[in-house]
């Protein structure tokens, strides 16, 4: 497998590249409307992502003011539930959370905990300031910080955006990788002078054959292995904080 060499930092999409995105919004779907069948499931789960990637798109086009993704998950939610026709406000605010409760991929977790005892390791998501550090706490992502777009008033793949990566980096652009499993968002910080790597994903966006990406990788563990077969360990690696209790107390313009 073909290395990726002088890479200092690591940066990470979250929303469909460490997390599985469709899976938790029809889980939470269905847990508000559990009468739903699947086509009724999949309709909603339209509807939420078609409204998002309008609202992302004319903030972009600075078409309405800078609004975060807890905003814009309340509309979703708001409008689910108008179409399915349930109304108890308790179950509509708990469907507008459940950007925080979205599944890793199986791989995502033991990546990252692999790829920080070499690098700084950075998430660069879309989702707010609020959203975030819920959502990674859900997943059992841990990063060597945690970075979104809200900062910036902007969603990716505004260049602002990429550049709170670069910032946080504090190396030349071309010494960050970022990995993404939609090659929009890799565009975008490609466009910033940043190294890329697609990571294929199901519900992903796909390099074409016009895209010049640094790699592409079936998997993390792929990735992983092209980054660190020649990478000493730093001593960066996480240590996760021993349990205080049984459980946890804690495409293009759609997902990030």
């Amino acid at each position: 497998m073909a290395e990726i060499r002088d890479i200092e930092v690591v940066v990470f999409d979250v929303l469909g590249t460490l997390v599985d995105e469709p899976t938790g919004l029809r889980a939470g779907i269905r847990e508000a409307a559990p009468a739903s069948d699947e086509a009724s499931v999949e309709e909603l789960l339209g509807l939420w992502e078609r409204h998002r990637e309008r609202e992302q798109q004319r903030i972009g086009q600075g078409l309405r003011a800078y609004a975060n993704t807890e905003v814009i998950d309340e509309e979703a939610a708001q409008l689910v539930a108008d179409h399915a026709g349930f109304t108890d406000p308790a179950t509509v605010a708990r469907l507008a959370t459940v950007g925080r409760r979205l599944p890793p991929w199986a791989d995502s977790v033991a990546a990252l905990d692999q790829l920080a005892r070499h690098f700084p390791v950075l998430g660069l998501s879309n989702a707010g300031h609020s959203a975030l550090p819920r959502l990674n706490a859900h997943a059992g992502l841990r990063w060597h910080q945690a970075l979104s777009a809200e900062t910036a008033q902007a969603y990716k793949p505004a260049p602002e955006v990429y550049q709170l990566a670069i910032a946080a980096a504090g190396c030349a652009p071309d010494r960050v990788l970022m990995v993404a499993a939609h090659a929009w968002d890799l565009r975008g910080a490609q466009a910033r002078g940043m190294r890329t790597a697609y990571v294929r994903r199901p519900v992903g966006d796909p390099p074409t054959s016009g895209d010049d990406f640094d790699g592409r990788f079936d998997g993390l563990d792929e990735l992983v292995a092209a980054l660190t077969v020649s990478q000493p360990v730093t001593g960066t690696a996480f240590r996760r904080p021993a349990p205080t209790s049984p459980s946890r107390t804690a495409p293009d313009w759609r997902r990030g």
